[in-house]
Protein backbone atom coordinates (compact mmCIF):
# COMPACT_ATOMS: atom_id res chain seq x y z
CA UNK A 1 0.00 0.00 0.00
CA UNK A 2 1.49 2.93 -1.02
CA UNK A 3 0.09 6.83 1.21
CA UNK A 4 0.70 10.56 -0.51
CA UNK A 5 -0.18 13.14 2.29
CA UNK A 6 -1.15 15.85 1.81
CA UNK A 7 -2.51 19.51 3.16
CA UNK A 8 0.09 20.08 5.84
CA UNK A 9 1.24 23.99 6.51
CA UNK A 10 1.36 27.18 8.50
CA UNK A 11 -1.17 28.52 10.73
CA UNK A 12 -1.76 30.62 13.69
CA UNK A 13 -2.59 29.41 16.76
CA UNK A 14 -6.98 28.36 16.97
CA UNK A 15 -6.46 27.86 13.28
CA UNK A 16 -7.37 24.91 11.39
CA UNK A 17 -5.98 22.24 8.65
CA UNK A 18 -7.22 19.49 6.88
CA UNK A 19 -4.70 16.65 5.95
CA UNK A 20 -5.25 14.29 3.28
CA UNK A 21 -3.90 10.62 2.35
CA UNK A 22 -4.19 8.90 -0.76
CA UNK A 23 -3.83 5.22 -0.53
CA UNK A 24 -3.07 3.08 -3.75
CA UNK A 25 -5.43 0.06 -2.20
CA UNK A 26 -7.17 -1.57 0.48
CA UNK A 27 -6.69 -1.20 4.40
CA UNK A 28 -7.74 -2.66 7.03
CA UNK A 29 -7.09 0.14 9.28
CA UNK A 30 -5.50 3.79 8.64
CA UNK A 31 -3.92 6.22 11.18
CA UNK A 32 -2.24 9.29 11.38
CA UNK A 33 0.90 9.62 13.19
CA UNK A 34 2.93 12.94 14.44
CA UNK A 35 6.75 13.54 15.57
CA UNK A 36 7.94 17.01 16.53
CA UNK A 37 12.06 17.54 16.47
CA UNK A 38 13.38 15.39 19.86
CA UNK A 39 10.08 13.67 20.54
CA UNK A 40 8.95 10.60 20.09
CA UNK A 41 6.33 9.54 17.37
CA UNK A 42 2.89 9.86 18.49
CA UNK A 43 0.07 8.57 17.50
CA UNK A 44 -2.87 10.90 17.31
CA UNK A 45 -5.47 8.77 15.65
CA UNK A 46 -6.64 5.45 13.60
CA UNK A 47 -9.87 4.44 11.93
CA UNK A 48 -10.90 0.63 11.26
CA UNK A 49 -11.72 1.17 7.21
CA UNK A 50 -14.91 -0.86 7.32
CA UNK A 51 -16.42 -0.20 10.43
CA UNK A 52 -15.25 3.78 11.02
CA UNK A 53 -14.51 3.39 14.65
CA UNK A 54 -11.98 5.86 15.39
CA UNK A 55 -9.76 6.25 18.72
CA UNK A 56 -8.02 9.68 19.30
CA UNK A 57 -5.04 10.31 21.36
CA UNK A 58 -6.20 12.70 24.73
CA UNK A 59 -4.11 15.86 23.79
CA UNK A 60 -6.32 15.75 20.37
CA UNK A 61 -9.59 14.64 21.52
CA UNK A 62 -12.43 17.39 20.71
CA UNK A 63 -9.75 19.04 18.47
CA UNK A 64 -8.99 16.57 15.86
CA UNK A 65 -11.48 14.56 13.91
CA UNK A 66 -10.01 11.83 11.48
CA UNK A 67 -12.51 9.91 8.45
CA UNK A 68 -12.23 8.72 5.48
CA UNK A 69 -13.77 8.30 1.84
CA UNK A 70 -13.96 4.82 0.93
CA UNK A 71 -14.68 4.94 -2.47
CA UNK A 72 -11.60 7.39 -3.45
CA UNK A 73 -9.48 5.51 -0.42
CA UNK A 74 -8.53 8.44 1.28
CA UNK A 75 -7.84 9.51 4.74
CA UNK A 76 -8.36 12.80 6.46
CA UNK A 77 -7.38 14.31 8.98
CA UNK A 78 -9.26 17.49 10.51
CA UNK A 79 -7.35 19.67 12.92
CA UNK A 80 -9.38 22.79 14.94
CA UNK A 81 -8.30 24.96 17.51
CA UNK A 82 -4.71 24.02 16.66
CA UNK A 83 -1.66 25.04 19.32
CA UNK A 84 1.50 25.57 19.01
CA UNK A 85 2.00 22.39 20.93
CA UNK A 86 1.05 20.42 17.27
CA UNK A 87 3.72 21.19 15.44
CA UNK A 88 5.05 18.41 14.16
CA UNK A 89 5.35 16.00 11.36
CA UNK A 90 2.64 14.14 10.15
CA UNK A 91 2.41 10.70 9.02
CA UNK A 92 0.04 8.63 7.36
CA UNK A 93 0.21 4.93 8.08
CA UNK A 94 -2.04 2.19 7.01
CA UNK A 95 -1.91 -2.08 7.75
CA UNK A 96 -3.45 -5.13 6.26
CA UNK A 97 -6.00 -7.58 8.36
CA UNK A 98 -3.26 -9.26 9.93
CA UNK A 99 -1.02 -7.56 12.38
CA UNK A 100 0.55 -8.66 15.74
CA UNK A 101 -0.94 -5.91 17.69
CA UNK A 102 -4.98 -4.42 17.42
CA UNK A 103 -4.22 -1.00 15.77
CA UNK A 104 -5.64 0.78 18.23
CA UNK A 105 -3.26 -0.52 20.70
CA UNK A 106 -0.03 1.45 21.72
CA UNK A 107 1.96 -1.55 20.34
CA UNK A 108 0.99 -1.44 16.70
CA UNK A 109 3.29 -0.44 14.62
CA UNK A 110 2.11 0.18 10.89
CA UNK A 111 3.92 -1.64 7.69
CA UNK A 112 3.17 1.14 5.80
CA UNK A 113 4.12 4.69 5.51
CA UNK A 114 3.49 7.81 3.94
CA UNK A 115 6.22 10.50 3.31
CA UNK A 116 5.13 12.88 5.84
CA UNK A 117 3.55 16.19 5.95
CA UNK A 118 4.46 19.48 8.02
CA UNK A 119 2.34 20.96 10.25
CA UNK A 120 3.72 24.13 12.43
CA UNK A 121 1.46 26.37 14.08
CA UNK A 122 2.48 29.86 15.49
CA UNK A 123 1.41 31.04 18.52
Amino acid sequence: VQLVESGGGSVQAGGSLRLSCAASGYSYCMAWFRQAPGKARERVAVIYTDSSRAYYADPVKGRFTISQDIAKKTLFLQMNSLEPEDTAMYYCAADLPFRQYPCYSDSWSPNYWGQGTQVTVSS
